[in-house]
């Protein structure tokens, strides 16, 4: 009895001695960081807002209405309309679905090429690194934006179809987005070559694809993290910037940017602030509190980085 009583007192100390999760550990920080939990909240309310918003909407997206033109915020139409009689709120949730859209998959997809290509460069050194890393610095030695308004200029003069022309911007951001990120993934890969772990696959065996994949990428989960989301920050500020010059997503398929560029003339400027002022706010609430939840993302992964 007395044995059975001992080995049930050592399971209750080691089920009290457990140390939480990583992730567990993370969040608890995360929470503390007030800024960052706001930024969640403000995040969170802005993805439902604009995937699920717009199926409340009584009003249909592409239905013009020349009695409503220009009209202002009414207990009706909660933010106006604009010079075609459309709900500027439903045009603004669909927009942000779009914005929400080409920022998340263009992250995933500079995600994906950057940290493959920064891993196979960091494990193999050599030729392959030597070619991935020029290319990564040729791309990162050209301005972004500038490079972004050639290629959306192109699209317009080969007048590529505004339905094609979303997947194409999400492919643009990625291809401007993986160079900064593959340099940041090959440096953790030098440092995680040299761990225990890592010898321990070279006596098991293991093949190359298995501890690429397995064992160095997934040990760069915390870093790809927190640069994803300053990446969304970016890739949304990119887009609008394109679509605000003409070169991105087109109408009638609205974006926050072509819904400020929208409110193009002095008029509409001077009398009609509904129509630019709440896709500016809807951009620069997005951004902030995306940057703002990546530096709470950061401290809360790597307690030494905290301010």
């Amino acid at each position: 009895m007395e044995t059975g009583k001992i080995v049930v007192q050592k399971e209750k100390t080691s089920s009290t001695l457990k140390t939480p999760t990583l992730w567990k550990q993370t969040f608890k920080r995360l929470k503390k960081n007030k800024l960052a939990t706001i930024s969640l909240v403000l995040l969170i309310i802005m993805f439902l807002l604009s995937f699920i918003g717009p199926y409340f909407s009584p009003y249909l997206l592409d239905r013009t209405n020349t009695a409503e033109i220009n009209q202002p915020p009414s207990t009706t139409h909660w933010f106006g309309t604009d010079t075609y009689g459309r709900d500027v709120l439903t045009r603004l949730m669909m927009a942000g679905q779009i914005s929400l859209t080409i920022g998340l998959a263009s992250m995933f997809l500079s995600i994906i090429i950057g940290s493959l290509l920064g891993a196979v460069s960091g494990f193999y050194r050599g030729i392959a690194d030597m070619v991935i890393m020029r290319v990564a610095d040729i791309l990162m030695s050209i301005p972004g934006l500038p490079l972004l308004l050639i290629m959306g200029a192109i699209l317009s003069e080969w007048k590529v179809p505004a339905e094609y022309r979303l997947y194409i911007i999400m492919i643009m951001l990625s291809f401007v987005g993986w160079p900064g990120l593959a340099r940041l993934v090959r440096g953790q890969i030098l440092t995680l070559k040299e761990q225990p772990f890592m010898m321990a696959t070279e006596v098991l065996g293991l093949s190359d694809k298995r501890k690429i994949l397995h064992h160095l990428i997934p040990n760069t989960v915390p870093l790809l993290l927190v640069v994803a989301t300053l990446n969304v920050a970016g890739s949304i500020l990119s887009e609008s910037a394109l679509s605000f010059l003409g070169l991105g997503v087109v109408p009638p398929t609205p974006s926050w940017g072509n819904m400020m560029d929208a409110a193009n003339n002095f008029m509409d400027f001077r009398k009609r602030p509904w129509l630019w002022i709440p896709p500016g706010t809807a951009i620069f609430l997005t951004v902030v509190s995306i940057n703002l939840l990546g530096d709470g993302l950061r401290d809360a992964l790597d307690p030494k980085m905290r301010r």
